[in-house]
């Protein structure tokens, strides 16, 4: 039987001192191979030395297409591309964004337990919303290891919990500790081949950029009746029943608070759209109303001063709703 000789690592805001500590802290002659996501900004290549200088004796590549894996090596994620594991190489993918990100933490657990199954160990570090949690999942159905920071040790603490949510975790460790405990782990045996449930595949080969249709989105999916908002098109729900995420037929992924999280953004704008308008058209009447005024049409100026003072109140009620939508702990505060 073979070790776990296959290590991802995932996280987000709060995850670079963690990272350091698992780095720090592996052997020389560490006998798996490390491959991490940190979500990145599109052009952003300073993560590459941070992690770099942070490895020790264990060399780090930016991963490129086409790359063999190997044990004792670190591979970390090229900005805008989706890192994906086949079964003896690295491949980069161009696939939709999933939880608004590329590279997205799914997409890379998701390749490992399609092709390394019970070798592989996931570990989710501090980070926000919940890209992760889905990959976690998958690793675990497929029988690989699954194991996340405190919650109570991460600067952000919301994908930690999400992913104890999804799925059972096997070990959840401070994050100064976790090198110590995966240079254990790596040297176990792994776990016996589980069959691998086909919605993990196809959604390797959305991460891939591979064309889905609509037929095969319904085998894993259905369609509820709200937007992408991506791209605007229909949004189908995963059958899979944890956590909670949607598809579009593009292939643009959400979970539900990331989902959550973009319409807040669009909602926010719309209502500031709406206040831009209302208060245009207050000003429009007022107008009016003084050149009704001016003219002598008292009946005319009546009318759009009445008017005018509805769309002031208007624009008042929408003013103070994007007012509190920009600072929700403090209505709870004041209530």
């Amino acid at each position: 039987m073979s070790n776990r000789d296959i290590i991802v690592i995932g996280g987000s805001a709060g995850a670079t001192a963690p990272l350091k500590h698992i780095l720090g802290r592996l052997p020389p002659d560490l006998p798996a191979a490390v491959f991490i996501v940190l979500h990145l900004p599109a052009q952003g290549l300073g993560i590459l030395s941070t992690v770099a200088s942070s490895a020790g004796p264990l060399p780090v590549r930016q991963a490129e297409d086409g790359m063999r894996i190997e044990p004792g090596r670190v591979y970390l994620a090229a900005p805008d591309h989706h890192l994906l594991l086949s079964r003896n190489q690295v491949f980069l993918g161009r696939g939709p964004r999933e939880n608004m990100v590329r590279p997205a933490i799914d997409a890379l657990f998701r390749s490992a337990a399609l092709y390394h199954g019970p070798r592989v160990i996931g570990v989710l570090l501090s980070g926000l919303l919940s890209d992760g949690a889905a990959g976690l999942n998958a690793i675990k159905r497929c029988g690989g290891m699954t194991v996340v920071q405190d919650p109570l040790d991460a600067i952000s603490d919301e994908m930690p919990r999400r992913a104890m949510e999804a799925t059972t975790v096997d070990l959840c460790v401070p994050g100064a500790t976790m090198g110590d405990v995966l240079s254990e782990l790596v040297r176990e045996q792994a776990g016996a081949v589980l069959p691998i449930p086909p919605e993990i595949r196809l959604e390797v080969e959305i991460a891939a950029a591979d064309r889905i249709g609509s037929d095969k989105l319904l085998s894993v999916a259905n369609p509820v009746a709200l937007t992408c908002p991506a791209c605007g098109g229909v949004l189908s729900e995963v059958k899979e029943p944890r956590p909670m995420r949607f598809r579009c037929q593009v292939g643009h992924g959400f979970t539900a608070d990331a989902l959550a999280k973009e319409q807040e953004g669009h909602v926010d704008e719309a209502l500031r759209v709406a206040l831009r308008i209302i208060e245009e058209r207050a000003e429009l009447v007022q107008r009016m109303a003084t050149d009704g005024r001016r003219s002598g049409r008292p009946a005319v100026v009546e009318m759009y001063e009445t008017r005018a003072a509805e769309y002031r109140e208007y624009a008042d009620m929408i003013r103070r709703v994007v007012l509190q939508s920009l600072d929700p702990p403090a209505r709870k505060r004041e209530a």
